[in-house]
């Protein structure tokens, strides 16, 4: 399978990935859209022409920044809906809210390296609950928008953290491991990436695909329980370069049809034989391996099932 190419890179803005792209009537989520690289990936749909709804949990504050998107994008249907992703019948809710078509859902919300293990309000650890299992209950209650808008693509957020941990199946809520913040983020960002797997598996045949990316080392909030961005500066991101990979893997035609594939820095990236030192880049292939994939696809079904009662 060749891998695929285009000409952006890793300096590369939203903006200029999604120049000349229209997108007017196409509807688009994105989750924590009101903060961070969210903000960026949610601008540049609007600008392209698309209706942004930014799913987030304080849907308060995050009016004053969709009046903003509203203002310098020029575009009016800039819409705020609540989601609580660590909750799952706040997702429900969600999904029970939307009506008509989704061309395209990004998953971006997500928290990172939670000092002590803490649980979703169904009892998940926190980062695997919130970052993974969350966003996929909410793109499983979406598959019949998604269906209906015949080409949807759904981007699910990953990140090189994904090196420091695969799925691990037999204890996903540390009742038996010592819990550790980033082997948790770690395992969250791992399961995010294979759910793009097998969304492209499975539905594929109803016009929806999936990929997912490292949008790169970006100085955001998310950064909170670490100290801040370690990253050397020559390999860091401004948000603008950081949304450029989600809205190229969103809406651009460079991509089109392709699915169950991961990005960085708007190109295809390669896998690596183990966790490089100096955490340049590529993916494990755990994170891609298509049985991990069809046996977490299938778990989470049931854990949301019981969990939802």
């Amino acid at each position: 399978m060749v891998a695929i190419s285009t000409p952006f890179g890793f300096s590369s803005t939203a903006a200029e990935v999604l120049r000349g792209v229209d997108l007017h009537g196409r509807r688009a989520i994105v989750t924590g859209g009101a903060a961070g690289i969210g903000v960026e990936t949610a601008r540049a749909l609007a600008v392209a022409g698309a209706e942004v709804t930014l799913a987030v949990r304080r849907p308060e504050a995050a009016q004053t920044v969709a009046a903003e998107l509203r203002e310098t994008t020029a575009n009016s249907r800039i819409l705020v809906s609540r989601l609580d992703l660590s909750d799952l019948r706040s997702v429900a809710g969600f999904v029970d809210a939307w009506s008509g078509p989704l061309d395209m859902l990004v998953n971006n919300a997500g928290i990172m390296a939670i000092p002590e293990l803490e649980k979703t309000a169904q009892g998940f650890e926190l980062q695997f609950g919130t970052n993974y299992l969350g966003h996929f209950a909410l793109t499983w209650g979406l598959h019949a928008a998604l269906a209906k808008a015949k080409g949807a693509r759904v981007v699910a957020l990953s990140s090189l953290g994904h090196l420091f941990s695969p799925v691990v199946f037999d204890d996903l809520n540390f009742d038996f491991m010592a819990y550790t913040p980033i082997g948790a983020y770690g395992q969250s960002k791992t399961a995010t990436a294979l759910m793009a797997v097998s969304v492209t598996r499975h539905w594929a045949a109803d016009g929806i695909v999936a990929n997912t990316l490292h949008p790169g080392a970006i100085a955001t909030a998310l950064q909170r329980h670490t100290g801040g961005l370690r990253t050397p500066v020559e390999r860091r991101k401004t948000p603008e370069q950081g949304a450029a990979t989600s809205v190229l893997l969103a809406a651009s035609p460079l991509v089109e049809g392709v699915g169950g594939r991961y990005f960085e820095d708007c190109n295809e990236a390669r896998p690596v034989a183990r966790r490089p030192a100096d955490l340049t880049g590529g993916y494990a292939p755990y994170a891609l391996d298509p049985d991990n994939a069809e046996r977490l696809w299938l778990l989470s079904q049931r854990l949301i099932r019981e969990a939802m009662g």
